[in-house]
């Protein structure tokens, strides 16, 4: 799976059994052209930069291209990211839209169409507003009024809603892949669904996931500008089960690795990682 003959890597964790934990401090494209064989990935999970400004600190990374520029470079890394999975493999692409640009979560999707089939859209839900007359009567004692649950940034200009969900586009190289979708479902809140749909009281959750980002009192919480919860990577790595089964063989792949979110629930889960980023900060915490 990893060739750690060309590139030494910036850090390996090795957990119980098979299970390797490895880091590498380099530019994600690079680094899979030299550390990855064909073929060697089960799932890839990740977040590339959303070319919004942001300063990630080091300087190595523009994160204001023009948009055919940064289209362009999406591109190229997930042509190394196809040549990397295997045929029966899943690409979890999470980013996320701008009021200004809404179009931007869309764009990377349609260049990336054109190396893969896009088998799922799920939307990644931060925050929302749930009104208290819509929530089932056993739910009531928890849920008595209008409000709102989860987490989303503000939006200072009055000609724009706040945006409260991000995509998750879950591609593949061909698009008839099965999946586990119970693994990621939810029990039934009418029972009487139980043998009329199921036989069992669990259905498929659909492709809304609410993941609140957890509460933090200051910045210094979240050292990286920009992460989704450990809950997200664990979803997409369960729904490209099958059976229930999470294989302890299974690879992942985060070229974008961030702090590790994908990492830790890799760790959770008992299986191999291999993670990129062009900042050590972020490996240490």
């Amino acid at each position: 799976m990893i060739n750690t003959k060309l590139e030494i890597p910036y850090k390996i964790l090795q957990s119980k059994g098979n299970q390797n934990i490895v880091f590498y401090l380099r530019d994600c494209k690079i680094g899979m052209q030299e550390c990855l064989k064909d073929k060697s990935v089960d799932v890839v999970v990740t977040s590339p930069p959303y070319n919004i400004g942001i300063e990630y600190g080091n300087g190595a990374y523009n994160d204001k291209k023009p948009e055919s520029e940064y289209l362009a470079w999406i591109e190229t890394v997930g042509i190394e990211i196809k040549r990397v999975l295997k045929d029966n493999g899943s690409f979890f692409l999470n980013i996320g839209s701008t009021p200004k640009n809404p179009w931007k979560a869309m764009h990377v999707a349609n260049v990336l169409r054109k190396h893969f089939v896009l088998q799922n859209n799920i939307d990644w839900i931060k925050s929302i507003f749930i009104p208290g007359k819509y929530v089932g009567k056993k739910n009531r004692k928890v849920i008595l009024e209008d409000t709102t649950i989860g987490h989303s940034d503000p939006v200072s200009s009055n000609r724009f809603l706040r945006i409260n969900r991000e995509s998750v586009f879950h591609f593949m190289k061909t698009g008839n892949v099965q999946i586990d979708r119970l693994a990621v479902g939810a029990p039934y809140q009418d029972k009487t669904n139980i043998g009329r749909y199921s036989e069992i009281d669990l259905t498929d959750a659909g492709n809304t996931w609410f993941i609140p980002h957890e509460t933090i009192q200051d910045k210094s919480q979240r050292p990286h500008p920009a992460t989704f919860p450990i809950e997200l990577p664990l979803k997409c790595i369960k729904l490209h089960g099958f059976g229930g089964i999470i294989p302890k063989s299974l690879f992942v792949l985060d070229p974008f690795c961030g702090i590790g979110s994908t990492a830790v629930a890799c760790i959770r889960l008992g299986i191999s990682f291999v993670g990129f980023d062009i900042k050590s900060t972020w490996m240490k915490q």
